[in-house]
């Protein structure tokens, strides 16, 4: 399998090389030259099968020439029989329609955990294979940071440089990233928003005083390989309700499209998708891209959802891509004048292309609590306020019949609740508790490194404390 940048220029890559690389060399990010597609008959054949052997099956044609089906088999029993579920992604039902499905039961209790406890275990094999260190830099909005260092703590090659923004991720998040005193991990809590984090990070990759000096890698939704872990949970729900036969609809709250974009990708490969319903808080870009055409970023406002408190979400550029024809150098042009302005206008091809799978919907605060209380009183079902905001969207899309009544509507549960308890006991009344295998996180150490908002600051930190710095 052979890898492409979205921005058209970048050489093409196999898996290892995407998956090493994060971020292409033109500031693109890497795509499958082309989709790989399942028969129905061949997805009718996964039924029954266990989580990490099917999500061995659906992963083999992305790392086909990079790793063998045996060793992507081992690795995917390694990763995923420690989960604190047997079923890695249970699925938990609310009434006739609406169901949860549950993405929580990893190490640091969030999504991301499916796909970077992946992502930990290929750099390992790819750098052993190699003989060389990687330097991750990475931003956060809250999950991704403590999920990407619980992958990588301890590893001999990879060293971790983990930047969040000071004062919003909660208590819990920050104290997962910020607790984990493995001398390769570095926590530095920026002045300004993940966005500003983000925008860092980026700048990163393409800077010659940082590439010359580090081997870079990414763990952040723009690696390809995160993306491709998430496919799988879309397809063993889907089985559980009838695919192939059965099209199911899921609603996905997300600040960066990465998670909804692993959907966007199962239906490229042959699941029977209804629809994809973005979900969105107040910061709310990507409801008004797919809504009315308008990616349009402004000031990120504070919510009780931070790990969706973003304006530009990187992994639109991918749907934008596959959206626009697979035009690279149509979309670089696209892209860098958004970069400089900030605002940018949907094409028709591209607006067309993402209304044939996508809706899109909006919660504010007091929707996202309402959405709480509903799953509480009607279902017994705590969730966090993230969740919440995926489930107002599935019940208000579900209510104007967006979604018919007999078409399963799955809304992903991305965090465990005991990481918002301030926001989930004002909702329903209900403090959650800390699940016992996180153990006394509240009594330990912390180390993080303040750094003001500048990119120079954060450059010239990385390159000063970074092992692999040569100059």
């Amino acid at each position: 399998m052979q890898y492409v940048s979205t921005r058209g220029s970048a050489p093409a890559r196999d898996f290892e090389g995407v998956t090493l690389a994060g971020l292409a060399s033109d500031g693109g990010l890497y795509v499958p030259a082309e989709w790989p597609r399942f028969t129905q008959a061949e997805i009718r054949a996964l039924r029954g099968l266990a989580y990490p052997d099917l999500a061995a099956r659906i992963m083999a044609p992305f790392v086909a020439g990079s790793l063998t089906e045996e060793e992507l088999l081992a690795i995917c029993h390694n990763v995923y029989g420690d989960f604190g579920h047997a079923a890695v992604t249970p699925l938990v039902q609310l009434d006739a329609q609406h169901w949860l499905l549950e993405l929580f039961h990893g190490p640091t209790l969030a999504f991301k955990d499916v796909a970077l406890q992946l992502l930990g275990r290929l750099f390992e094999t790819f750098l052993e294979r190699r003989g060389e260190r990687l330097t991750i830099v990475g931003a956060t909005s809250g999950d991704t940071g403590s999920a990407a260092i619980q992958a990588v703590a301890g590893l001999e090659r990879v060293e971790i440089f983990m930047l969040h923004p000071k004062g919003r991720v909660s208590e819990v998040q920050r104290r997962q990233m910020t607790t984990v005193l493995s001398p390769n991990v570095h926590n530095l809590a920026i002045d300004g928003s993940f966005d500003d984090a983000q925008a860092h990070v980026k700048l990163m990759f393409t800077d010659p005083q940082v590439t010359g000096r580090l081997n870079l890698g990414a763990v952040n939704s723009i690696n390809w390989a995160r993306l491709m872990a998430q496919v799988v949970y879309y397809f063993a729900s889907a089985l559980q309700l009838g695919a192939p036969e059965r099209t199911v609809a899921y609603c996905v709250p997300t600040g960066n499209f990465g998670d909804v974009f692993a959907g966007y990708i199962a239906a490229r490969m042959g699941l029977p998708i209804e629809r994809l319903i973005v979900a969105t808080n107040i910061n709310d870009i990507l409801h008004r891209a797919l809504s009315c055409g308008d990616y349009s970023a402004g000031g990120v406002t504070p919510t009780i959802t931070p790990s969706m408190d973003i304006q530009v979400s990187s992994n639109f550029e991918r749907l934008l891509f596959d959206a626009g024809g697979r035009d690279g150098a149509a979309l670089a042009e696209q892209m860098r004048a958004f970069e400089a302005t900030k605002a940018m206008r949907l094409t028709e091809a591209q607006a067309q292309a993402a209304s044939a799978l996508f809706t899109s919907a909006r919660a504010d605060q007091v929707e996202t609590a309402r959405a709480m209380q509903w799953a509480y009183r009607a279902a017994g079902q705590v969730i966090d306020p993230h969740t919440g905001v995926g489930l107002h969207g599935a019940l208000s899309v579900a209510a104007a019949g967006i979604v018919p009544a007999g078409i399963p509507l799955v809304t992903l549960a991305t965090a465990h609740p005991a990481k918002f308890p301030d926001a989930v006991e004002r909702a329903i009344g209900v403090r959650p508790a800390l699940p016992a295998r996180v153990g006394d996180l509240f009594g330990r150490a912390e180390s993080v490194t303040h750094l003001a908002g500048d990119y120079a600051a954060t450059r010239d930190h990385v390159l000063d404390k970074a092992v692999g710095s040569q100059g």
